[in-house]
Parts: structure tokens; sequence; C-alpha cells
């Protein structure tokens, strides 16, 4: 089995900051959570969510991280490496941002330093998955070089696309 580097934890882009999860960041991470239209998680679960990410970041070494805005300190979403559908050898790329920060590019900035990081652990590939109702997802991906392997249906998520993205 390769072993792999730990990613970097702390990003940094023009108007980014990715960094590890706190605590204090439950309410913001619910209230993006309840974007889905699902109910608004307590926070005491949400809580209890972070510390399992953070479990599972000392353990496969890779990480979901907080987005903030630079200038203006906000939460505004995540990006960063997960297993999911994937596999830790070639891991998923995962993001998701608050509405109100859609269309700036955001997505794309913090996705890229999140590709950077990911080359930088010796890692070969990565696997995003992603509704294919999804095409602001989608077009991000493909602004970063991401191509379409396949498509699955999943009964709980319906068109799931696989893209692929070979690391430098």
């Amino acid at each position: 089995m390769t072993t792999y580097e730990t990613m970097p934890f702390h990003l940094e882009t023009e108007r980014l900051i990715l960094r590890p999860w706190t605590l204090s960041d439950a309410e913001e991470f619910s209230a993006l959570l309840a974007e889905r239209g699902k109910e608004k998680s307590p926070v005491e679960r949400i809580r209890s969510a972070i510390g399992e990410l953070l479990a599972a970041t000392r353990t496969t070494g890779i990480a979901l991280l907080p987005v903030q805005r630079r200038d203006e300190g906000d939460f505004i979403g995540y990006c960063g490496l997960i297993t999911g559908r994937s596999t830790l050898e070639e891991p998923e790329i995962a993001y998701e941002l608050f509405r109100r920060a859609h269309g700036q590019g955001y997505a794309t900035e913090a996705a890229r330093a999140v590709l950077g990081a990911a080359a930088a652990t010796g890692r070969k590939r990565l696997w995003p998955t992603v509704g294919t109702w999804n095409t602001p997802s989608l077009r991000v991906l493909e602004k970063l070089g991401f191509e379409q392997d396949r498509v699955t249906t999943e009964e709980e998520a319906g068109e799931v696309a696989w893209l692929v993205r070979p690391l430098p």
C-alpha cells in the first residue's frame, strides 16, 4: 500500500482561507446544511459531526475544510477531500457554499487550492461525484480540468456523474 503525505490543513488563496474546523463553526455549518431544504440540525449534533470530521482527518490525513472569505472573515462553506463514494488513495474533492456566495468564483478558487493540496500528498487522481442536475458544480469541475468518466443511478441521489482528473 502506498503511503501519502498529510494534506496541508491551512490553505490560502487571493480571497479565501481554508482552515481546520472549530466547534464554533457549528451554527454556520448547520445553516449551510439547512439550505439543502431539510430541517436545520441541532447545533449539538453538528458539533458532534465536526468532532467526527476532525477524528477522520487525524486518521486519513485528508480533510474537508471550512472556507471563509479573507477580507470579511465570514464562513461561506467548505471544500476539501473526502472518501465519499471513492477511496483514500483516489479521494473525492467536495465543496458546498452558501447560496449567497454562489456565482462569484469562490468554489473554483477553493477547489483549485485543494487540488494543489491533494497533489502535494502524492496522490495521482481525484474522483468527484455530483448530481447530474447540479450544472454549477459540473461547471466548476470542468474549469478545473475534470472530465466525466461515467454516470450511475442511486436510489437516494438519482443520476450521479463521476468525474476524474489526474494530478500533476
